[in-house]
């Protein structure tokens, strides 16, 4: 007779790595810390090595090359190197899109989610999705050939001549239209897609009951969208704009076309400048000197923390929402 074998007792080493493997909650959580823990070390190994191969630029500068300054200069001639142009381009350019992108998106996702006609919805949905994932190479070229002369320029003419004595639209613009205000036109196109296809998707997660509830009230369609499901999905909406927003401050390429590259310290929206991520795509590659090099990583490094404080201070808002709203409306 074959004898089976004993079974290993539960104290035994291998018996409790076995139990461990076979217990997939255990096993998968792991899993989890471990990514968790790979994700927070990217990020801080980023941190530390613009931090560090900054060392010689913050040293020199402090922080004047932060500070906002009439005759802030980037002057890689002479080794002067000071980023609030380029930090100031990057904040306006960045908040006049998202002010522009957020009513339009807000409207594309509550037509697709609660208006639209059945057979429309599906060809819409497929046209915002492929919006969505165009490269930003390609709206940079029709932002430069189309976009620009046709609607940038006349428009920034109209302004300047209407509120050209508010500095933030004092002109004169160029020909060709390349400006801050059609970097941040180009860039509202760019995000208006990821604002509405995430918004459409937290409204369609919205349960039917709380439109029946608010109809069964007597409340009409746009009562029930703009006091019930909007409220309601609030803090999802809030979640699209951080990603729109984190894509308006990192864009390159498009800006980088269409901005005009230029090195002024005018407040204007009609005037050409250069963004934080602009700057580094056109001249890392061309710095001849080491401290040039070091004042563009540092730049890196600003715009870098300036997305960190964003997305946290973002997310507080989202949390502080979350907190208001029932729990069973939490989408």
């Amino acid at each position: 007779m074959i004898k089976q074998p004993q079974p290993l007792p539960e104290s035994h080493p291998l018996s409790r790595i076995r139990q461990f493997f076979q217990h997939g909650d255990l096993l998968w959580r792991a899993i989890l810390v471990l990514i968790s823990i790979l994700v927070l070390a990217l990020m801080l190994s980023i941190g530390w090595m613009l931090w560090q191969s900054s060392s010689n630029a913050r040293t020199i500068f402090g922080l004047s090359f932060l500070l906002p300054t009439t005759d802030a200069s980037w002057d890689p001639v002479n080794n002067l190197f000071q980023a609030w142009p380029f930090i100031y381009g990057t904040l306006l350019t960045s908040l006049v899109a998202l002010l522009l992108a957020l009513p339009v998106s807000l409207g594309i996702a509550i037509f697709l989610a609660e208006l639209c006609p059945d057979w429309l919805r599906t060809p819409l949905n497929w046209l915002v999705e492929l919006l969505a994932a165009v490269p930003s190479v390609v709206y940079g070229l029709w932002g430069l050939f189309v976009f620009l002369p046709m609607v940038v320029a006349p428009l920034g003419t109209n302004l300047a001549a209407v509120f050209g004595q508010i500095p933030l639209f004092a002109g004169p613009v160029t020909s060709s239209g390349a400006s801050r205000l059609g970097a941040a036109l180009v860039l509202s196109v760019m995000i208006i897609p990821t604002i509405a296809a995430i918004s459409r998707d937290v409204l369609l997660a919205i349960p039917n009951s709380q439109r029946e509830a608010s109809l069964a009230l007597g409340s009409t369609q746009w009562e029930t969208i703009w006091q019930v499901l909007i409220p309601y999905g609030l803090s999802g909406i809030l979640g699209a704009v951080i990603l729109g927003l984190g894509r308006a401050l990192g864009e390159t390429m498009a800006v980088t076309m269409v901005i005009g590259n230029s090195i002024e310290t005018s407040a204007s929206l009609l005037r050409p400048g250069y963004t934080m991520a602009s700057i580094i795509a056109n001249e890392f590659a061309e710095a001849v000197t080491q401290l040039h090099s070091e004042a563009l990583i540092e730049v890196g490094f600003v715009l870098f923390v300036m997305t960190l404080l964003l997305n946290m201070l973002a997310r507080f808002l989202v949390w502080r929402v979350a907190s208001r709203t029932p729990q069973e409306a939490r989408v």
